[in-house]
């Protein structure tokens, strides 16, 4: 382990998903990604006991709340590229959209970089599927990029060692 400590910077990363209609990957073309989170529920639990607490003759017994760990879940993830010819996110949109949903989940990696361009940590998201794609608003004076998004289903995330070992 290295006495070096390094933060990794937002705009170094490599994401890939293989579609079923695209030989290459989908990858750094992606200028935005978003929701990548994964949480645990929490479970309240009340209970009463006998203890008499507050005045000397009280009839109720003490309250007593206790916080435990719950499901765990995982967010949406969305992904915003520039918009280019190419239609394999469409298509992989529609694919589900016709009942394919099943054939069509993915599994992709987000991988971050160091400064030297050194991988330093890799996130697996499974079972991805599309749930909506958006392209930007059009403005006849503006000289933007234009912006095609999709938000994906996901049901794991997970975060693994470089290089790709879970």
């Amino acid at each position: 382990m290295s006495d070096q400590y390094e933060l990794l910077t937002s705009a170094k990363y490599y994401l890939e998903i293989t579609l079923s209609r695209n030989h290459e990957k989908i990858d750094g073309y992606f200028m935005d990604c978003q929701g990548f989170k994964r949480s645990q529920e929490m479970i309240t639990i009340c209970e009463v006991f006998p203890k008499q607490w507050g005045k000397a003759n009280a009839k109720v017994g003490r309250v007593q709340r206790t916080k435990l760990p719950g499901n765990s879940k995982v967010e949406n993830i969305i992904l915003k590229r520039g918009l280019s010819i190419s239609d394999t996110l469409w298509q992989w949109f529609r694919d589900v959209e016709n009942g394919e949903w099943r054939k069509q989940r993915r599994d992709g990696d987000l991988t971050l970089y160091d400064q030297a361009a050194k991988e330093q940590a890799r996130f697996r998201f499974s079972g991805a599927w599309p749930i909506s794609y958006k392209i930007g608003d059009l403005k006849a004076d503006s000289t933007d990029f234009e912006i095609e998004e999709v938000e994906l289903a996901v049901e794991s995330f997970i975060r693994v060692q470089p290089g790709g070992k879970a």
